[in-house]
């Protein structure tokens, strides 16, 4: 049996009701459930029991201390020029939280796990888009576009299992990674 698996550092609570009452409400464009909302350190797709296991067993042992992060800036990633997904961003170059990213993807690599290629461009999605033309967005990209959400603490890191249904995804907590106390 496989399962869908991802990891994801988690927003609180008064970060995820702020980005939710953002919404602009444009035809198109459907809003994260403010529960889903989480910044994806890696996913890894569709991976059997025994490597799931092994991959727990990885992540559990990364240590890293605890850290403060911004939610600034709100943006859109494009499939040709159309808008498919609105985001909002995490700070530039964070170095703790690229200590994690690296860390969660050298567990991945030593359980035979194929990390994505692409560049990673840390962020939260908060919309998604469907047939929505960039300018029906431009008023709210521009009143959005230096966003301060505020700061967020850090303190762990979560493996996620996602199941698709029609209603939207069900993510269900694999595992939690605490920081270390200082």
């Amino acid at each position: 049996m496989a399962k869908r698996l991802f990891a994801a550092i988690d927003l609180p609570e008064p970060t995820r009701q702020l980005i939710a009452r953002i919404d602009p409400h444009i035809r198109g464009v459907r809003w994260i459930d403010p529960v889903q909302m989480h910044l994806t350190l890696a996913f890894f797709g569709d991976v059997a029991d025994e490597i799931a296991h092994a991959l727990r067993e990885k992540l559990s042992a990364i240590e890293f201390g605890a850290f403060f992060l911004p939610v600034v800036g709100v943006g859109t990633f494009s499939a040709k020029g159309a808008p498919k997904i609105i985001w909002i961003g995490v700070g530039k170059a964070h170095p703790h939280l690229f200590q994690i990213y690296k860390r969660v993807h050298e567990a991945a690599l030593a359980v035979g796990l194929e990390p994505e290629l692409r560049p990673w461009h840390p962020h939260i999605t908060i919309a998604r888009c469907r047939d929505v033309a960039l300018q029906s967005l431009r008023n709210f990209l521009q009143s959005n576009e230096d966003l301060d959400a505020g700061m967020i603490r850090v303190d762990a890191f979560h493996l996620y299992s996602s199941k698709l249904t029609p209603a939207g995804p069900i993510h269900t907590c694999e595992l939690s990674v605490a920081a270390r106390q200082q």
